[in-house]
């Protein structure tokens, strides 16, 4: 969940086709970067899912999402949401609205640290992404990209997660990333995000050298990155001095959800 959000960090700035960059040469961490609505909806996210992960009630993480995503999505009016979610945030009787965006899978990084098995994970992952992305192929993002972070922490190889996602998922990781920079645009499917953020980690040599990768595609930059960094936290060590800026660039409400979930998963975080 940490390489979401610091992921999203450092691709905020260069979201959208006018901003992109079509480089790895930059600076990781500038004034402009910040949180978006990919590291708060990853947050409330997190926050049902340390709510119910040990009870194994469907309905009842089904209904915290819910909440818990509306009620920080309300906390954090400003952070960018696309037009259909910012309405489905604001609706008494929320329903899901067929989207197969990649908000599905830039939120799911919490399912893969807080279970225990990959049918755990990808039940988890399916149940986030269907209180909005219902559609098949958002469904199926949110559960490739849980399913590579499960594999990526629990010791597999760039290989085997390879195999995996493209077995189970069918999604094409023939092309590299310098095959992929050339032609890649803004856009917000999951078809056209999750692998290409697949294939930057795949590509990534360290946890910083994936964020760089990603960014250098262009696309939907915060939110590429975002889930290129879920999965490489698995695979890769954050550096402190990331964790340091990720805290500080946060709020006390959102730092004290990241605070809890490291201590949930046993991890620990820089003191500032």
């Amino acid at each position: 969940m940490f390489g979401a959000i610091i992921g999203d960090m450092v691709g905020s700035p260069y979201e959208f086709d006018e901003n992109n960059i079509k480089t790895k040469e930059f600076q990781l961490f500038s004034l402009r970067s910040c949180f978006t609505d990919d590291s708060v909806m990853t947050l409330a996210v997190a926050q049902a899912m340390l709510d119910t992960a040990d009870l194994g009630n469907d309905n009842l993480l089904r209904e915290r999402l819910i909440a818990s995503m509306q009620n920080l999505g309300k906390e954090y009016p400003h952070a960018g949401y696309g037009l259909r979610f910012s309405r489905w945030l604001h609706m008494e009787d929320p329903v899901p609205y067929g989207s197969y965006g990649n908000g599905s899978a830039m939120r799911v990084s919490p399912a893969a640290w807080l279970y225990d098995t990959m049918d755990e994970v990808r039940q988890a992952a399916r149940l986030s992404a269907e209180v909005t992305h219902n559609h098949p192929e958002g469904i199926k993002g949110a559960e490739a990209t849980a399913s590579a972070i499960y594999l990526a922490r629990t010791g597999h190889s760039k290989a085997e997660i390879r195999d995996c996602i493209t077995s189970e998922f069918g999604y094409d990781l023939s092309r590299t990333c310098d095959e992929i920079r050339p032609g890649y645009h803004h856009v917000e499917s999951c078809q056209q995000t999750v692998p290409e953020a697949i294939t930057a980690f795949l590509e990534g040599e360290s946890f910083e050298d994936v964020l760089r990768t990603a960014v250098s595609l262009g696309g939907d930059s915060d939110t590429l990155t975002a889930i290129a960094g879920s999965i490489a936290e698995g695979f890769f060590e954050i550096p402190a001095w990331m964790l340091e800026e990720m805290i500080r660039r946060l709020p006390e409400q959102l730092q004290a959800i990241v605070r809890r979930f490291a201590v949930e998963t046993g991890r620990t975080l820089p003191q500032l």
